[in-house]
């Protein structure tokens, strides 16, 4: 039997994505906060959802707007999304020191990062104040992607981009594939029509 220890009651899910939030207030300035407190919630209507303190430089401009983009972080990006996440948009101009390129979105106000290989363009809904964090819920009302990932069917090869994740403080590249979804199943369905032959 393996020994345990016990904490006190914390967040310890991970890994979680490490994602890019762009932001824009009423003015047309905008910003870029690195988020993991962030997933999906509902299918359809497609809904995700981001947590903030509201501290943060980029909560006022998100509640004042009710957009946002959710920008997928990849190896290529991970110095600017952890750059994102510990300097404040107050001091700094996160698109000009990391190099980044404010894109048009197709239906929000808010620039999509262009480096990013999705960019999930959000309405909020509704905003839960939960603690040291407010929660985002949002409908993605337009999803954009880096054709150079789309294959010779015209399928999107979202693995090939080389998505981070984070947990514990570390970011992690994505790594090799260890099945597909319903893989365990299908292996018995064959054994099972192999014995029968």
């Amino acid at each position: 039997m393996r020994e345990t220890v016990s904490w006190k009651p914390g967040n310890m899910l991970y890994p979680v994505p490490a994602v890019m939030v762009s932001a824009a207030d009423r003015t047309g300035s905008s910003n870029i906060i690195t988020v993991a407190w962030t997933g999906t919630v509902c299918s359809d209507p497609a809904m995700l959802y981001i947590s903030v303190r509201p501290e943060r430089y980029s909560y006022q401009m998100i509640k004042e707007t009710g957009e946002f983009v959710v920008n997928l972080t990849t190896k290529k990006l991970v110095k600017a999304a952890d750059y994102c996440g510990v300097r404040s948009g107050r001091d700094v101009d996160k698109w000009q020191e990391m190099h980044l390129t404010r894109g048009k979105a197709q239906k929000v106000s808010v620039p999509i990062i262009e480096e990013s290989p999705v960019n999930l363009e959000c309405r909020v809904t509704e905003i839960k104040e939960l603690g040291t964090h407010h929660m985002f819920l949002a409908e993605v009302v337009a999803v954009n992607v880096d054709a150079g990932y789309l294959n010779e069917n015209g399928k999107f090869e979202l693995n090939r981009t080389e998505l981070v994740a984070y947990s514990h403080g570390q970011y992690l590249e994505t790594g090799k594939s260890l099945g597909s979804f319903g893989y365990s199943v299908k292996k018995r369905k064959a054994a099972k029509e192999k014995r029968r032959s």
